[in-house]
């Protein structure tokens, strides 16, 4: 199926322009400022499918918009399907907004689909949860937000048909309603969110790839959970969990969608849980099922739960980090801060570029320009770079628009060699 947008054209005589203006005057009625439709036109735009700051995971790129590269790929969280994940940059709204719709126009052979969500940001580096887009386009965010970001998944038929995304424009909704009175992990200025007692199971799985274009290494450290709603892009730290078991603690990055599930967001409160919305805060839908018999014992697809797991840990983590031996139960605390503020604010005295690691060979993500301040993590020691005779190893971390983390050169940053960050990465 292929959606597609149709514009009539045609030229307005200039003697009906002038009536118009005629009959506006006489009837009080004012012609919109060029403010006015400036802002209108901020409030609507086409996503860039060929930009190169979005993050890509098995996306190949044509001249009619964005396809699944390797029909093979596939990952585990979605069965019976070829997977690509394409995120876009972060879209600056010039204020705040809760409420958009959302037009994917896309072309889907038979067994293919395309999924859409949306999140948001009032400062850099935090984000709400991803929001699926409805079927009118429609969505709802749950705080006012300045940034947007916009997230497409594209599934195929393993080794044939793939779905193609010719276009995606954002509009703001005309009606904007007050943001919801409980907030998200995300947004929060809270130091830690909720704590819950969580059955963890080994992901394992090394060579295969994460629900966000990850492929998964041996001792790897990340976490599944199971819904899409708390996946970070690859790479990225935007949203974390803590685990603790047995005097051990270590913080992980949400890279995968498992256990059982893939619309179980358990920690949010019932009314703005995707589904499961009987079930207390903080059960997972896998637990209830395999200890009290809910929903027949069954999980969504229809499988029966053969154990009560909440979270996946990959084997790093749970090795090293947890010095698991079997699976068991963890104490699981959600970060709501975990993209991070950034502790501490740095400026660019030069245009630079923010690369995926501390070396100019790394790729570049995003850039610094100058007299604009940033807001940055902590600092690394990497390549010597030199600059009006000086030479300094130091780089700085900076969360991206886009999520996720990059590395400018601490050469360019006013101050000392570091801009001024007093903290070094861990």
């Amino acid at each position: 199926m292929r959606v597609v947008s149709v514009r009539a054209k045609w030229r307005t005589p200039l003697w009906a322009t002038q009536v118009l203006c005629l009959l506006l005057v006489l009837t009080g009625l004012t012609v919109p400022s060029a403010a006015a439709q400036d802002q209108k036109r901020q409030d609507s735009w086409r996503i860039d499918l060929s930009g190169p700051e979005a993050e890509r995971g098995n996306v190949a790129s044509r001249p009619d918009g964005i396809t699944v590269e390797n029909s093979r790929a596939r990952t585990p969280s979605v069965r019976g399907a070829s997977h690509a994940v394409y995120t876009s940059p972060g879209r600056s709204l010039g204020r705040q907004l809760t409420a958009f719709t959302v037009l994917t126009e896309a072309e889907l052979p038979t067994g293919t689909k395309v999924q859409t969500e949306i999140r948001g940001s009032n400062h850099p580096g935090a984000w709400t949860q991803w929001r699926a887009i409805g079927d009118a386009g429609a969505v709802r965010l749950p705080q006012a937000v300045s940034l947007l970001q916009v997230r497409l998944t594209l599934l195929g038929v393993p080794g044939g048909a793939s779905p193609t995304v010719h276009a995606v424009t954002v509009a703001a909704a005309a009606e904007q309603p007050a943001p919801q009175q409980t907030p998200e992990n995300g947004l929060s200025a809270a130091a830690s969110g909720p704590t819950y007692r969580l059955f963890a199971t080994r992901e394992g799985l090394t060579g295969q790839t994460t629900a966000n274009g990850h492929v998964i290494q041996p001792r790897d450290h990340f976490v599944a959970l199971p819904s899409r709603r708390m996946l970070a892009v690859n790479g990225g730290h935007e949203y974390q969990v803590r685990l603790c078991y047995q005097g051990r603690c270590e913080t992980a990055p949400v890279w995968d969608v498992g256990p059982w599930n893939t619309r179980d967001d358990y920690w949010n409160p019932p009314a703005q849980r995707e589904m499961w919305r009987d079930l207390p805060q903080g059960t997972p839908e896998a637990q209830a099922a395999y200890q009290n018999g809910y929903n027949g014992g069954l999980d969504e697809f229809g499988r029966r739960a053969a154990n009560p797991a909440g979270i996946d840990v990959a084997d790093g983590t749970f090795w090293d980090g947890l010095g698991m031996t079997d699976n068991g139960w963890v104490d699981v605390t959600f970060m709501p801060d975990s993209g991070g503020g950034g502790s501490a604010t740095v400026t660019a005295w030069a245009e630079a570029n923010v690369r995926s690691c501390a070396s100019t060979s790394c790729e570049a993500k995003s850039k610094v320009y100058p007299g604009e301040s940033y807001p940055a993590e902590c600092w690394v020691v990497g390549q010597s770079v030199t600059a009006e005779g000086v030479t300094n190893d130091k780089w700085v971390r900076l969360p991206l628009n886009a999520g996720g983390v990059g590395y400018v050169s601490g050469i360019y940053l006013k101050g000392d060699e570091t801009g001024g960050v007093t903290t070094r990465c861990p």
